[in-house]
């Protein structure tokens, strides 16, 4: 007769504080420290504009802003963002007062179906923060003149997968809202 073991249990990891400021609006939570930051958004906190696509961080759906930078919410835990802001589409703005994107969004029929708009937007975001800030993408020229153009755009977009095929349209909505913010000379530049 053979002697067999016992079967061992896996110990289930300690559950964790977290506070986070998501929308403007500080959440304290207690969660299993593997919780991603996505699944802490639509799960714990039920903010389910962020979308969850392929939950391996190639569709840019789950894209929100920490601390004012993209992130893909599926492949970061929530616990590694203790202390820090979280914006979600939900925080850009609402039906009555939105964000300049949101409306040129809408306008530039660059929401198609919706299910990548939130992660498109958030992204969008945060690719003019970038270009503001002069931090340089792979297509750019020059390491020291960071400037709005097509490229530039699409090349950080490019993270970000629409199953519509609306680019041409978020390109467009997201170059208008540039032009609007910097000056219509820069519109022309991103054609």
């Amino acid at each position: 007769m053979s002697q067999t073991s016992p079967p061992t249990s896996t110990p289930h990891p300690e559950l964790q504080g977290v506070t986070l400021s998501v929308n403007g609006q500080e959440r304290t939570l207690t969660l299993d420290p593997r919780v991603t930051l996505l699944d802490t958004l639509r799960e714990h906190l039920h903010l389910t504009g962020t979308k969850k696509g392929c939950d391996h961080g190639q569709c840019g759906a789950c894209t929100v802003l920490v601390d004012g930078t993209r992130v893909l919410s599926c492949l970061t835990l929530a616990v590694m963002h203790d202390g820090q802001e979280v914006t979600t589409v939900e925080g850009l703005g609402t039906p009555d007062d939105l964000h300049p994107l949101q409306d040129a969004f809408i306008r530039h029929d660059g929401y198609q179906c919706g299910y990548c708009t939130p992660g498109q937007l958030c992204s969008s975001v945060g690719t003019l923060d970038e270009i503001a800030r002069g931090v340089p993408s792979h297509v750019t020229d020059d390491l020291n003149d960071v400037s709005f153009s097509a490229d530039e755009l699409r090349e950080r977009l490019s993270g970000n997968i629409c199953r519509c095929a609306a680019y041409p349209n978020i390109i467009a909505a997201v170059s208008e809202v540039h032009a609007a913010q910097n000056g219509a000379a820069t519109q022309e530049a991103a054609q």
